[in-house]
Order: structure tokens, then sequence, then C-alpha cells
């Protein structure tokens, strides 16, 4: 009796001596957002583009405009202006606010865009970090017209945690300005 509570206990010691037990890794949520399907928007105004279907479309005076998005708590606010023999200062002007955010920002990265058959030109800025607006846009048909946008959150910036947001809507935008006409 004595061998075999020995034997027991020298198997118990050496199962003890295995690998550390961990502790379970902390789970992230995975965002999936449905598939993109677009709808032509044609306001009463000089231009026209097509917004997710998903979206809620609001047009103000001026030819200003909302794009809300309820389900994700964030809001493209689209500003036009026309072209008065100002187009550089517009333009400087949309690019100062984007650079507003330099404080708080990360990085500013800034994306090209030319469509010489439609005569849309323009600059996309991600605007990386804790900053109110992540998405900044202005496109111009270097004539007559500028329309500017930039994408807010209705919650406080926590750029690690709505960067899949961010992302989503970001193809929402190439979209929007991809289909873009001037009338």
């Amino acid at each position: 009796m004595k061998n075999f509570i020995l034997l027991i206990l020298f198997i118990s010691i050496l199962n003890s001596c295995g690998s550390d037990s961990l502790p379970k890794p902390k789970p992230y949520l995975k965002l999936q957002y449905p598939e993109a399907s677009y709808i032509k928007v044609s306001p009463d105004c000089p231009y026209n583009f097509e917004v997710s279907e998903l979206a809620t479309i609001n047009f103000k005076d001026k030819c200003w405009s909302t794009i809300a998005y309820p389900e994700l708590k964030a809001t493209i606010h689209i500003t036009y202006r026309p072209v008065n023999n100002n187009l550089d200062e517009i333009l400087k002007e949309t690019e100062k606010l984007t650079y507003e955010h330099t404080i708080k920002a990360d990085a500013i990265n800034m994306i090209p865009y030319e469509n010489f058959e439609k005569k849309v030109f323009g600059k996309l800025f991600n605007v990386e970090g804790n900053v109110a607006t992540n998405i900044q846009f202005q496109v111009t048909d270097s004539v007559k017209h500028v329309l500017a946008g930039a994408l807010y959150f209705y919650t406080k910036p926590n750029y690690d945690s709505i960067i899949p947001a961010i992302k989503y809507i970001e193809k929402d935008i190439i979209h929007l300005v991809e289909t873009l006409e001037w009338e």
C-alpha cells in the first residue's frame, strides 16, 4: 500500500511539471458589414453621384447635403461651392481644414483622383489618429464646381475602434467620387 501511494505521488509530481497554463486570449469583435449596393442620386443641383443604399441622404440649401449611416453613427457632410474665379482660394480653404488636424493626427495621407473624361479631379485625405474627421475629400471640374466632404462619427474619436467603419465608408466615398458627374 505504501508503494502504491508513493507511485501515485510520483506520477502526480511528474504530471504537474508540464507547460504553464496560460489565460485564454482576449477575443476581438469581428465586424461584418453588408455588401455595398448603390443608387444614383440626382438632386436639383449641378452634380449627381451614387450613394450606398444603406445611407440616408438629405439635401439642404446651396446644394449642401449629408449622407448619414445611422447604424454606424456616422455622417458625411458635403459642401458644394460654385467657382467664381476663386478656385485656388476654395481648394486652399478645404485643404486648410484638413491640415488643422495635424496636431492630433498620427498621419495624413493624400490620394489623388483624376478622370479627364468626366472632368472630375480631386483628392482624398485619410487622417489617421484620434481626430474629429478621419476622411476628407475635395473634387472639382477645375472651372465651375467644387464639392468637398468630411466624415464624422457621433462618438469620441478612438481610431483603433472605428477603423473598420472608416474603411467601410471610405469605399463608399471613393465610389461617390468615381460616379460623380457635373451638369
